[in-house]
């Protein structure tokens, strides 16, 4: 890729080595949707973008970097299918913001993959690039097996419970969720207004710095010299991990430990089951509005799981959905006052359950990313080990709400102590 920006590799060795990439790792991983001359169309592209951009200095930020965008996201000459049986003309519209500001920054759009219906839990074909008998995860579980089976630097994804950390530590890369709204949500299907995040998949925490730089608008670049006190949220959250996760957090912070980060033990989310319930509340009432008139015209295409989780929310009060956001306030206001006076800048915790669940009906719980996406503080997930299938495990990493900039810097030396070499 640096090869490629700087001039020293010409954009059809470029993208002949990512076609022998895609030859070999997409027909047993199925990240992508299908597209006919898609190396012609990015062989013109990258041939116009370098007439454009001859000399190297004067080359944008992400010049003829590759992304992978998730099928809800709308992309100027590609449908949207948001992985269902709808008409995909039912969803076409504007170009998503996140989308134009990445081309307008140089990147190429290498193609839409896959996505579970509408961003919820029905699965699609994709498999984990580590082993194609388990999930990649999901919602965005094309965009994470991209990036994991390395055929791209950079995919788009979302997250509205766990769908882009959860992946990303089940395919071994960097996830990144944003703060709440810092990365735009026009342009893209929304599942739940309240609690959708747009973000990204990586190799590494510095691709996912120069990346944020460019799609949060506001971004402030910031040196933070110092270490960040690391919380661990002891209680049932932490609990509803695996053992085998829990293993591993256990020798991450202990590595952590190792290397002069001050770890302070919390005991936080005492009623994490009410945590879980309240935005299971927010997510089905807000699900069942953005798809009214879909599910009313097409109700027979939908799957089981999201039939479910649309009469769910149907039959949800206003009185109820009232008293889950008064809820999740409340939340918000706990942790904050927590990090506060325990001096926390960064809460430690693992990514997922465990490593990726074997079989591809489910994209496995995304309840060790929910508290973080509900209360919409910034999350990285960090590739932290293997198993002993060989499956990867993440150390998730979150936060206060906006503290990205900060989080992103942070988490560059985290990653030096958790990471595999």
């Amino acid at each position: 890729m640096n090869a490629y920006r700087t001039g020293k590799m010409s954009p059809s060795d470029y993208l002949s080595q990512i076609e022998n990439k895609f030859s070999t790792h997409e027909p047993s991983v199925l990240a992508f949707l299908p597209e006919k001359n898609r190396f012609e169309r990015l062989h013109k592209q990258s041939e116009a973008q370098t007439e454009k951009y001859p000399e190297a200095k004067t080359r944008p930020a992400l010049f003829g970097m590759l992304v992978g965008v998730k099928d809800i996201f709308h992309v100027d000459d590609f449908p949207t299918g948001a992985g269902s049986r709808l008409p995909h003309e039912e969803f076409q519209g504007t170009q998503a913001e996140s989308v134009t500001r990445l081309t307008n920054a140089g990147a190429l759009i290498f193609g839409k993959t896959v996505t579970t219906e509408f961003a919820y839990f029905t699965p699609g074909p994709t498999r984990n690039p580590h082993n194609p008998k388990h999930t990649p995860g999901g919602s965005s579980s094309g965009s994470a097996a991209a990036v994991g089976a390395e055929m791209l630097p950079l995919a788009l994804g979302t997250q509205t419970i766990g769908s882009l950390i959860r992946p990303a530590s089940f395919c071994g890369v960097v996830g990144f969720k944003p703060s709440y709204d810092r990365i735009s949500r026009a342009g893209v299907i929304p599942l739940s207004y309240s609690l959708d995040h747009i973000g990204f998949f990586t190799p590494d925490v510095a691709t996912a710095r120069q990346v944020a730089s460019v799609l949060i608008k506001d971004w402030e670049s910031k040196t933070v010299e110092r270490k960040p006190i690391l919380g661990i949220p002891e209680g049932p959250y932490l609990q509803s991990a695996s053992d085998e996760a829990q293993t591993c957090f256990s020798a991450n912070c202990q590595s952590l430990a190792d290397a002069g980060y001050d770890l302070r033990h919390v005991s936080v989310m005492a009623n994490f089951e009410e945590i879980r319930a309240h935005h299971d509340v927010i997510l089905s009432a807000e699900a069942a509005s953005v798809h009214k008139i879909w599910f009313d015209k097409y109700e027979n295409l939908y799957s089981n799981i999201f039939s479910e989780l649309i009469r769910r929310g149907q039959a949800i009060t206003e009185s109820q959905l009232k008293e889950a956001f008064s809820a999740r306030n409340s939340f918000l206001a706990e942790i904050t006052q927590s990090m506060h006076e325990n001096k926390i800048d960064v809460w430690g915790s693992p990514s997922a359950l465990g490593a990726a669940p074997k079989g591809l009906e489910s994209t496995g719980d995304p309840v060790m990313n929910l508290p973080w996406t509900q209360i919409g503080f910034p999350a990285l997930n960090l590739p932290a080990g293997k198993n002993s299938e060989g499956l990867p495990l993440g150390y998730q990493v979150t936060a206060k709400r906006s503290e990205d900039e900060a989080l992103l810097e942070w988490a560059q030396e985290i990653e030096k102590v958790v990471s595999p070499a």
